[in-house]
This record gives C-alpha cells, sequence and structure tokens, in this order.
C-alpha cells in the first residue's frame, strides 16, 4: 500500500522497515519509536510533496509507533493496522505474512445465494470478541445462513461503539481481538462455506481521535456537511492521494483479511463531482483485483440511485442496495407506526411493499413527503438481487429510543407471515443478530465518549426524537431514553442466547430454518433464471397480493399473500405450493388472515 510501514526487504525482516505520512500542513515530522520500556527514540523524517517518510533498519513487526508533527504532538499512522492502546495512543507494526492462511480452496459464493446475518461483534456474545463470534458461526450455517455481515472494524475511541465513528479505517477495532484473530474467524467461517461481508464508512471520520484534520485539512472539505461531520474531500485539490487512501482501504479488507465483500455505509453524504465518481472508481479497482475471487459490494444509499446496481461482477457498479423502503412498508404494515420516515409509508403501506418486492424500491422519482424532494430513480427493470431486504437491522432497531425488536411490536401473526414474504423472495434476505430466535434483547445506541463530547452525544440523541410523538412535548418522555455513554447501555444490548432454548426462541428457529430451507432449495437455484424488469403484480383488495417472477426457461416463482384481517379467495393455481403459512382450505384457494404460499409453477403452466 501507499500508506502505512512497509518491509524495505520483503524478503528479509531483519532489514527493517519504511514508515510515510502524508502531512502536507506539518513542516517537520519525525518518526517515534517507542520501546517496550516506554522509552521513545525518534528518528526524522524527509519530506517531499507532502510525503515525510524514513527507513528504520531496527523496526520489527511488534513494535509500537507514533509520528510527531513540528516537534509536539505526537499521533498514531492514519493507516496502522491495529491500535491496541485505542485511537490516541501508538500504532503497532504488524507484518500481514505472519498469518498462516488455509483456506485456498475458497473462492467465494455468488451474489444470488446470500442469506445475510449481520451482527456486532461487541454484542453478539457475552464476551464480545471474534473467537466467541467464531464459536457460533457453525450454528448459523446450520440455520441456512451464506454470509455474516460485521459491523464496522475501523479503530473508535474507547471500548464500546457501533464503529461508525471510526478514525483508523485500516485498524480492526482491539477490543475485539487482534488482526489474526479477526483473520482466523473469516477462516473459519470460509470453511462453513460462509461468506464474510464487512460494513465500512467512507463519508466521514469520527469527532473523538481523528487527527487527519491537524496535519492533513486537505482531506476535508467545508464545501459539503455530513450530519456527523466534515465531508471527505474526494474531489479536492488533493483528491488524487484522498481517493487512494480509501481505495486502498477497500482493496486492504477484501484482500489482507479476505472479506468477500463491502457494504458502504451512507453513500448519498459522499459528495464528489470529479468525471469518475469515487464510488465507480473504487467498484472498478475492486472488480479489477477479483480474478479468482467473488467478491461483493453492497451500498446504503438514502437516494436509491438504482442506476449503480447493476449485474454482479460488473464493473464499475454494485450488486445491490440495502432496501430501507422494504423495511419503512413493512414496519408500518406490522407496528402502525408512522412517525418520521415512517410518514411515506402510510398511505398503503401493503402496495409499498409488493413494489418492492416486484420492482425494488418503492420511491423511484416520487415526491417523498418526509424528505421533501423526489426521491428514487426506476429500478424495475434490474434483477432481484440488486436490493437487500431486511425486517430489522443496526439502524432500524438501534435508532429506536429503547432499541426494541419486532417480535416485541407487532402481532405474531402478521410478522410471521411478513418473514415468509421476506425469505421467500428471490431478493437477498438480511436478519438481524437474535432475530432468528425471536430474542427481545434490545440493541441500544451506545458509545465510549467523555466530557463535553459525551453531553453533546446525549442532548443530541434527545433532539433526534423530537419528532416522535411520544418525545415531541420538551421533556415528556426523553429522560427515559438510555443514556448511550452509560457501560449499562452496552451491556443491556448483548445478546441473550438463552432465549434459544425457550419454547418460543426454539419455535422461532424452526420457523426460521425450515423457511430457510425452503429457499435454498426451491428459489436460489431459479433466482438466476429470471427476467429482470419482467415481474407482474395482482392486488386482491387492499391487503391480499400475487407477485409472479416469470423465468428465462418459461417456469416462474409466484408468491400469494393475504395481510388482511378477513379471509380471501384467489383463482385456482394448477400446482401446490412449495411452502403454505396458514390453513390450506379448498384445493388452496382460501387464503386465512395472515397467509403465505410459495410456488415453482413449471414451464409451460407459468400462465396458468
Amino acid at each position: 500500500m501507499p500508506f502505512g510501514p512497509e518491509r524495505i526487504d520483503e524478503h528479509d525482516e531483519s532489514a527493517g522497515y519504511r514508515f510515510r505520512l502524508w502531512a502536507p500542513a506539518t513542516k517537520h515530522v519525525e518518526l517515534c519509536l517507542v520501546t517496550p520500556s516506554g522509552a521513545k527514540h525518534y528518528v526524522p523524517c524527509a519530506k517531499s510533496e507532502g510525503w515525510h517518510s524514513c527507513r528504520v533498519g531496527e523496526a520489527r513487526a511488534g513494535d509500537l509507533y507514533m509520528f510527531r508533527l513540528d516537534g509536539q504532538l505526537e499521533v498514531p499512522d492514519p493507516a496502522s493496522r491495529f491500535n491496541p492502546q485505542d485511537v490516541h495512543g501508538p500504532s503497532l507494526l504488524v507484518d500481514p505474512r505472519q498469518f498462516g492462511w488455509e483456506d485456498g480452496a475458497w473462492h467465494g459464493r455468488p451474489w444470488h445465494e446470500a442469506v445475510i446475518y449481520e451482527l456486532h461483534v461487541g454484542t453478539f456474545t457475552p464476551e464480545g470478541r471474534y473467537d466467541a463470534a467464531e464459536r457460533r458461526l457453525a450454528e448459523l450455517a446450520r440455520l441456512g445462513v451464506t454470509a455474516i455481515e460485521l459491523m464496522p472494524l475501523a479503530d473508535f475511541p474507547g471500548s464500546r461503539g457501533w464503529g461508525y465513528d471510526g478514525v483508523l479505517p485500516f485498524a480492526p477495532d482491539a477490543a475485539y481481538g487482534s488482526p489474526d484473530e479477526l483473520k482466523h474467524f473469516v477462516q473459519s467461517a470460509h470453511r462453513l462455506g460462509l461468506m464474510v461481508l464487512l460494513d465500512v464508512v467512507y463519508n466521514h471520520f469520527g469527532p473523538d481521535g481523528n487527527y487527519l484534520q491537524v496535519y492533513t485539512p486537505q482531506f476535508f472539505t467545508t464545501e459539503h456537511a455530513t450530519p456527523w461531520g466534515g465531508a471527505i474531500a474526494f474531489d479536492g485539490v488533493a483528491s488524487a492521494t484522498v481517493r487512494e487512501f480509501f481505495i486502498h482501504n477497500a482493496l486492504y479488507w477484501l484482500e489482507e483479511y479476505r472479506f468477500d465483500g463491502l457494504r458502504l455505509d451512507a453513500v448519498q453524504s459522499i459528495f464528489d463531482a470529479s468525471p469518475s465518481h469515487i464510488l465507480e472508481e473504487l467498484s472498478m479497482w475492486v472488480r479489477a483485483r477479483a480474478i479468482h475471487r467473488q467478491l461483493h459490494l453492497v451500498l446504503e444509499h438514502v437516494d436509491n440511485e438504482a442506476s449503480r446496481l447493476g449485474v454482479p461482477q460488473a464493473t464499475g457498479s454494485y450488486d445491490a442496495q440495502w432496501n430501507d423502503d422494504f423495511h419503512h412498508a413493512a414496519h408500518v404494515l406490522l407496528t402502525g407506526e408512522r412517525d418520521g420516515y415512517y410518514a411515506d409509508y402510510a398511505d398503503h403501506p401493503v402496495r409499498h411493499l409488493v413494489r418492492c418486492l416486484a420492482e425494488g424500491f418503492a420511491y423511484q422519482g416520487e415526491l417523498s413527503p418526509f424528505h421533501g424532494r423526489p426521491r428514487g430513480e426506476p429500478s424495475a427493470a434490474l434483477p432481484p438481487t440488486a436490493f437487500v431486504n431486511f425486517l430489522q437491522n443496526h439502524d432500524q432497531v438501534g435508532n429506536r429510543a429503547f432499541g426494541e425488536r419486532l417480535v416485541t411490536l407487532a402481532p405474531p401473526e402478521r410478522l410471521r407471515a411478513v418473514v415468509a414474504l421476506q425469505l421467500l423472495a428471490p431478493s437477498p434476505p438480511l436478519m438481524f443478530m437474535g432475530e432468528e430466535a425471536g430474542v427481545t434483547t434490545p440493541f441500544l445506541y451506545f458509545c465510549d465518549y467523555q466530557g463535553e463530547l459525551a453531553t453533546a452525544v446525549r442532548e443530541g440523541r434527545k433532539r433526534e426524537f423530537a419528532g416522535f410523538e411520544r418525545f415531541s412535548t420538551a421533556g415528556e418522555g426523553r429522560h427515559e431514553i438510555p443514556d448511550p455513554c452509560a457501560e449499562e447501555t452496552f451491556v443491556a444490548s448483548k445478546l441473550d442466547w438463552s432465549a434459544r432454548e425457550s419454547e418460543a426462541g426454539q419455535q422461532w428457529l424452526s420457523f426460521y430454518r425450515e423457511l430457510l430451507g425452503l429457499r435454498h432449495q426451491f428459489v436460489v437455484p431459479r433466482v438466476p433464471q429470471i427476467v429482470a424488469g419482467a415481474c407482474t403484480t395482482t392486488m386482491h383488495g387492499d391487503e391480499a397480493f400475487e407477485i409472479r417472477w416469470p423465468c428465462a426457461d418459461g417456469a416462474a416463482l409466484v408468491l400469494r399473500a393475504n395481510l388482511s384481517d378477513t379471509p380471501v379467495t384467489f383463482d385456482r393455481l394448477e400446482v401446490a405450493p412449495f411452502a403454505s403459512l396458514g390453513p390450506d382450505a379448498d384445493e388452496l384457494r382460501q387464503f386465512a388472515p395472515c397467509s403465505v404460499r410459495a410456488y415453482v409453477v413449471p414451464s409451460g403452466r407459468a400462465g396458468t
């Protein structure tokens, strides 16, 4: 990499390391080597075109180091591979070749097989570490999961946090374990046939420990702002180096840690007026390097830019986008909540949900009352694999004031019906840790800030819910919101694994396991055959519907559902369903409330 330490002679560890720091705003930089006794040894760096570099023959893997700026401030390496003493401490010199990979036969899985399980390493197990999470992987594989998605790992301040306020993008946070333990986690997942995806944040740096703004202000722009701080200058005067930093970060996770894909957080806050947008350039680099592996790129994008999505592995494009529209429509349907952004789906949640299942986005250029502008682009011509559908994730649970899960908010019969729709539709489904067992453990917003920053976060958290009815009156209900900076808020969010052993937990696990088994047997093999843009829908009243996905061989996948409170009669379908939720009746034409059935209609009979 152009950033971070590099062995002078890759074949001779005794040759030492070269160190580099891009610090255009700094006149003089010294490398500070920290001895095991704590003593510091300074080596002056030469400056050229904003870069400060030096060679240290005695440097070895395991050494601690920092950079001293103009004889005063000491900072970690922005491309540190590990910072065991947190974001303000020294970086650890890591030799990535010391880990002995044993997964050479693993080349990934095709995207249409994805069943994604999102987890937060710190709260997934009581221990909150990679090795503890690794011990649970076999159970997830047996459930039918094919991809693990980790919330961001980039080093963040303190010992607890969601990871979206990271400041050292190349350093996996030490709270979860060592770099080699992370690699062992990935390797173990691969041995079980599991892809591992990583959530990355390329739109901002966190507010605590971001030293780049001191010695490299060229990283940021004042022309744009994000909800979390200064925007990254992807099209500024020094944008070539800034862009290279993030492109190499993506390649670093995919190559050095062998992740199978990345999910890019909130890309609507990535601003770039360059001829080639950074998102396109990053995708091109990843696709060019994925010669013998299947690598996947996923966006989170509130603006529903369908034009960025395309055929998996296509140069410059992204495999899929998290489909917030699907979640929001389903959430309104299940809970009746209409506050905040849910207001956009309150007029007819079932029709919004059906459009998501059939065409991808619910908003494809229509006026969004919540955003006050048109939102989205036409998406009906895209394949269903371009949309990751979820009923819960870290945002939609954790950004609630009390972190409640759907199992505590929705009627169980209706929730089961919508889960069946999600897992039997051809789009890749995503589950949030614990939902497969119906756990009620909250997932709250937590962080480890101190002082004035902690106070600001607490107050900001309260203001965030001012648009919701329960908290609209000043002071009313806001005192009940858990303190995000308190350790007990983090502890309360740790997954309750004992809930899986309860009768309700076993019932939910059996339900998910059965549906995912049916998905892999009947749906997944047909997904590559689905004709993009040919899906049809038929409404039967306001809350019952049929969705039909024609396939290239003349067959079709069909979902029928009745989400209303009264029975509905459908036309007869000349095949039996491969999955049925709800009591069967007259030739399977009668659909009781909260009934779902899924069919594979063979070639030649798809029109019946």
